[in-house]
């Protein structure tokens, strides 16, 4: 079995709940995934740091940086910036706030990002591209070069199209297709 084939196999068992639910985009929907219970655990971290690194290679992204709108991408950055230790060239995290701190520093971005800085902006999961496109307007406000995004999952919802409407390009590790779950 393939790393991918074992972190779906993890989503399925650990993250998708089947029911009636209503998505941070207001849509219903009868599943529901939890990524972060995936995301956040020991075997997913491993699996995605793993599945993560070698997809946005193979889409031939050399960021500087990944990350993404806390909470949910924070995992997968972590994790695949984790991934490049073993596999160089380096890939540092950063995390981007929904809004700037009123005090301190007052960043919106946090962890490994300056101006200039080359990076990919990950997804735990992709419905509608809001979180994604709202992590870009916050880089790319601050000077950051958006490579592309990168999700876990791929709820098939339109939030793919919507980013790269935006002009920038999606790969993600997996789909509610790829899950079983497309009409559910």
């Amino acid at each position: 079995m393939t790393e991918l084939d074992q972190l779906i196999q993890l989503l399925l068992a650990r993250s998708v709940r089947h029911g009636d639910f209503v998505l941070a985009s207001g849509r219903r929907s009868t599943y529901y995934i939890d990524a972060r219970l995936t995301t956040m655990s020991a075997q997913g971290l491993a699996l995605i740091g793993q599945c993560g690194l070698a997809a946005l290679r193979a889409a031939g992204w050399a960021p500087q940086a990944i990350g993404g709108l806390t909470l949910g991408a924070d995992p997968v950055a972590y994790a695949i910036a984790a991934a490049t230790v073993t596999s160089p060239p380096i890939i540092d995290a950063f995390s981007v706030r929904k809004e700037a701190k009123g005090h301190g520093t007052k960043r919106r971005i946090e962890g490994n990002f300056a101006p200039g800085t080359k990076v990919v902006v990950v997804e735990d999961v992709i419905t509608s591209g809001g979180s994604a496109l709202q992590a870009i307007r916050a880089v790319e406000e601050e000077g950051g070069v958006v490579q592309g995004v990168l999700a876990v999952v791929d709820r098939e919802e339109g939030g793919r199209e919507a980013v790269v409407a935006g002009g920038h390009r999606v790969v993600s590790l997996t789909t509610t297709t790829s899950l079983g779950l497309k009409g559910s």
